[in-house]
């Protein structure tokens, strides 16, 4: 292990600290909505000049998380959804930098599933390279670090984790999210039930769809649909900490901080890099 990666090793403590406190901050504004909602009343919210939905809870873990990450590292700079964007002629400059997603899920949140996030990625030279998701309503974390290994913390315990094989014998897991892209993902579905000797398609919301990659519960997740970095950066450390891959739409790898928009490309989270995920999607593409 690097002196670099023992430093990274020895924060991930605090930054779990960090994300439960976030987390507690949410549920503050969650259960205050349950109790109102049997009075038939839903979730406050407004909308952002995105068209995204926008909560108490999501400004109240920003302003958390913020405070914290400056507390631990003043010298790395944030980028957070819920905070002001530099201009990419600032950002570009960066080769290290905290990307949050405060709430990941938020009309998740609003429609009261319980599948929402606190995302904390730390980037280095474009590359999610620390990652820590945290699930409020069920007390569990994600979390990994490049080259180090990635973990699974429930109430009962912690475990390492570790993203799973295929081959075409199997019958495999692929995770979609239930409200984007499900229609333009349909081609490569069929596909798959083609190559493989069947397909089991579960939806979810959130970066618990990537999480469930590293935890060897899954192993693909096609991606056609819009997502901002924020979204995906600390899912995509843990799962490549844990041995998957996130790719773009080319089969390059997903990078951070390349653009002055913050929009990924569409993309393909796996679980097995070693297998031909580009063939089995070009074949879908020509049927």
């Amino acid at each position: 292990m690097n002196k670099d990666n023992r430093h990274l090793m020895a924060m991930l403590p605090k930054l779990l600290s960090i994300a439960e406190e976030a987390g507690e901050a949410i549920l503050k504004v969650y259960n205050v909505s349950e109790d109102e909602s049997s009075e038939g009343a839903d979730v406050a919210f407004s909308i952002k000049d995105d068209d995204s939905p926008v909560t108490k809870a999501d400004y109240a873990a920003h302003k958390v998380i913020a405070t914290g990450l400056r507390r631990l590292a003043p010298e790395i700079p944030l980028l957070s959804e819920e905070g002001d964007i530099p201009p990419f002629e600032e950002r570009a400059s960066w080769e290290r930098y905290w990307l949050i997603d405060p709430l990941d899920g938020t009309k998740e949140f609003i429609s009261r599933n319980g599948e929402y996030t606190v995302n904390i990625a730390l980037i280095d030279n474009h590359q999610p390279v620390l990652g820590v998701v945290y699930v409020p309503v069920k007390n569990i974390f994600y979390y990994g670090v490049k080259g180090q290994g990635s973990w699974k913390k429930t109430p009962t315990g912690e475990s390492l984790i570790a993203a799973r094989s295929v081959s075409a014998a199997d019958t495999i897991k692929i995770v979609a999210s239930r409200r984007h892209g499900a229609e333009a993902a349909e081609k490569m579905m069929s596909e798959a039930e083609r190559v493989f000797g069947g397909v089991e398609r579960v939806s979810m919301g959130s970066s618990l769809k990537i999480c469930m990659l590293a935890d060897g519960s899954a192993d693909w997740y096609p991606r056609l649909a819009l997502t901002s970095e924020w979204d995906t950066a600390a899912a995509q450390a843990v799962l490549e900490a844990a041995g998957g891959v996130m790719y773009d739409d080319q089969f390059n790898k997903l990078e951070c901080n390349r653009k002055d928009s913050l929009l990924n490309p569409y993309f393909h989270a796996v679980a097995d890099g070693s297998y031909d995920w580009k063939a089995l999607v070009e074949g879908a593409l020509l049927r």
